[in-house]
């Protein structure tokens, strides 16, 4: 029952992808004018935020200048975000379907890198927008770093599991091993109980021709002189039957 939930529940783990999706698309949609005042809306804030925190004592003015200057790099950081969380998005689900290593890296940035240039064409239908080959680079950038960051996590969340696996692999050679040792030790017992005699016999001739060859390296001036005698002396009673 839990393998079947598993089952039907991995596909929705592509949902986050598609919602990231859509939303890059949707603010693709938007005019210059729309994502020109949303950029400004969002520069102006971060520079009000960073007068209230520093206590830079800035007038309106001040501030709308700061956040003209810096909107521009505000919207490259927010197109290399979109891309971060939706690489993140999209690693995942492979992830969670086995796909790891460069596997997972090639195939995520493959669709990030694609969407990216999908995107900017995109926008070249869009009033006031056009696609930009930078834009792309920006994005893939973005998705890269949420790729490695998602390798980083899972490796690092992974790690016990890994280790325990390793443990109860260590551990089941280890019981395999003894359990051959054991049936090793009880067809032995069986080979002693069922041939005592032959075992012995064995044994037995075994130790004769151990001490014949001992014999033979450690006598062999002796063995000759008695041989040569044994000769000698058939010799001899050969001539005196004659």
């Amino acid at each position: 029952m839990r393998k079947l939930l598993l089952y039907i529940l991995k596909p929705f783990s592509f949902l986050p992808a598609l919602l990231m999706m859509y939303v890059i698309y949707s603010f693709s949609a938007q005019t210059a004018d729309v994502s020109g005042s949303l950029s400004y809306a969002v520069s102006y804030k971060i520079v009000e935020i960073g007068n209230d925190v520093l206590e830079t004592g800035f007038t309106d003015e001040q501030i709308g200048r700061y956040a003209h200057r810096i909107e521009h790099p505000v919207r490259k950081l927010a197109h290399m975000t979109e891309y971060f969380l939706l690489a993140v998005a999209v690693s995942f689900p492979f992830y969670v379907y086995g796909v790891r290593g460069f596997a997972l890296m090639l195939v995520a940035g493959l669709i990030c890198v694609g969407f990216a240039a999908g995107d900017e064409y995109h926008q070249s239908f869009v009033a006031g927008r056009g696609p930009s080959k930078k834009d792309v680079m920006i994005d893939s950038i973005g998705a890269f770093f949420g790729i490695v960051c998602v390798r980083i996590i899972c490796w690092t969340a992974m790690t016990p599991f890994r280790v325990a696996k390793r443990i109860e692999e260590r551990t089941q050679r280890k019981a395999r091993a003894k359990e051959l040792a054991r049936e090793r030790a009880r067809e032995r017992a069986r080979e002693r109980e069922t041939f005592p005699r032959e075992r012995t016999r064995e044994r037995e001739r075994t130790t004769r021709e151990r001490e014949r060859a001992r014999e033979r390296e450690t006598f062999p001036r002796e063995r000759t002189r008695e041989r040569e005698r044994t000769a000698l002396s058939r010799e001899q009673g050969t001539r005196r039957a004659r």
